[in-house]
């Protein structure tokens, strides 16, 4: 797998760009908070950060598609790079304000609406059809140990030098990033009929043409559809047990952040846990894998509704990392061999906003909802909700039949098998 240049490339250059987007939110908090102290602000410049991703990430899918993808990762690193040294800059001088904050959030959250689909579909054109699944695990593997190690040199930067030193290193890692996916080629996708469409012509009659046809690419497959509905009730429920009542229950009866962070570790171990168990192993029932490594996250909610001790709760957590990640390697490993490489940027980028659409009304729907019902009782619904939205899908035959292709499984065959 590795033998492949254009792979090695990618793989480092995401690492550095991983490495970097770890450590960032961390100097940027303490950034925001130095100004005048006020959370208030600092969830302002994060939401700025967050909503141009959801606003642009079907135009991003459609560029990712229509372009060189290395290309559209270049550029987007490189805008990054830009926006964290200007924030660098500006905390330096003494000068920032928390407006100018939010918008290098914005211009970096704008920027990975771009990057992120051209990325992931980027992996079709430097790996070989039958060794996707282990670069995808590689990739994942790799993420998740840079989600370990990266707050620990993020707080070790920000204490040591202060939030702009942090900052600074996120533009240097993005603009190396940027130098390793230059270096991997404009390698072209698969060649459209007919001319080719002038930018400006384009821009006017094609995009939403392509954005229909990336829509199209999602709803006309039924299991698919499922899939997204699926993935946005339970990632937007786990989100907010784990995110918000979790730390509640951390505070309020394990004594605190101390003892809440182990937990957080255990997850994040479950998730590297995960990506090496997806390295040794390609499953044939993916569908079923999918749901039942998604349901494990009912785990940990379920465990701490029944109160019971802090072992127990890592454990559940150690387990729900572990399914989760090695359902997610699978998950991109399907996509990756059912779409067609010419769409598989802009149908990503509508299974990410889907996904990401109703975190937002959880967030806001949780406070509620815990003080009518109360804390527990919200964790134990939130548990039977999420089991039962992640095996739902399973009901339907295609989801059950879903497969991944073995290496050695000519190309025709393969194509005579795409569930549509």
């Amino acid at each position: 797998m590795l033998g492949h240049r254009g792979f090695r490339l990618h793989l480092l250059g995401c690492l550095l760009s991983w490495t970097g987007s770890a450590v960032a939110p961390l100097a940027l908090a303490f950034a925001a908070l130095a100004i005048d102290g006020d959370p208030t602000a600092l969830g302002a410049v994060l939401a700025v950060g967050v909503l141009p991703q959801i606003a642009l990430l079907p135009v991003g899918g459609v560029i990712a598609d229509r372009h060189a993808r290395g290309r559209v990762m270049v550029w987007s690193n490189l805008v990054c790079a830009l926006a964290e040294a200007a924030a660098a800059g500006l905390i330096w001088s003494g000068t920032v304000r928390t407006w100018q904050l939010a918008l290098m959030a914005g211009v970096c959250g704008a920027a990975s609406a771009f990057f992120t689909p051209a990325a992931e579909g980027n992996v079709v054109q430097v790996v070989p059809a039958g060794q996707r699944h282990t670069a995808n695990a590689l990739l994942k593997f790799g993420q998740n140990v840079g989600k370990m190690s990266s707050p620990a040199l993020g707080g070790a930067l920000v204490g040591a030098a202060g939030p702009a030193w942090a900052l600074g290193w996120d533009a240097i890692t993005f603009a190396v990033s940027a130098l390793l996916f230059a270096r991997i080629g404009a390698t072209p996708l698969v060649t459209r009929p007919g001319a080719v469409v002038p930018t400006a012509v384009w821009l006017r009659a094609g995009l939403r043409a392509e954005l229909s046809q990336g829509w199209h690419e999602v709803w006309h497959r039924r299991w698919l559809a499922v899939m997204v509905c699926q993935a946005a009730l339970t990632g937007s429920i786990w989100l907010a047990g784990y995110q918000i009542l979790g730390p509640v229950y951390g505070m309020r009866v394990l004594g605190g952040a101390g003892a809440w962070g182990v937990v957080g570790s255990a997850f994040t171990g479950g998730l590297v846990a995960g990506a090496a168990l997806a390295l040794v192993r390609k499953p044939s029932s993916a569908g079923l894998l999918v749901c039942v490594g998604t349901g494990t996250l009912a785990l940990p909610l379920a465990v701490i509704a029944a109160r019971m001790p802090l072992p127990v709760l890592v454990a559940a957590f150690l387990v729900a990392g572990t399914g989760l990640e090695a359902a997610m390697v699978v998950w991109a490993s399907l996509l990756q061999e059912h779409i067609p490489g010419d769409r598989l940027s802009r149908t990503l980028s509508y299974l990410t906003l889907g996904q990401m659409l109703p975190v937002p009304v959880a967030y806001l729907a949780t406070g509620p909802v815990t003080l009518a019902l109360g804390l527990h009782t919200t964790l134990a619904t939130a548990a039977v909700l999420l089991i039962t939205a992640a095996l739902l899908p399973l009901a339907l035959p295609q989801v059950r039949g879903l497969t991944l292709w073995p290496s050695d499984e000519p190309l025709s065959s393969r194509s005579a098998r795409t569930v549509a």
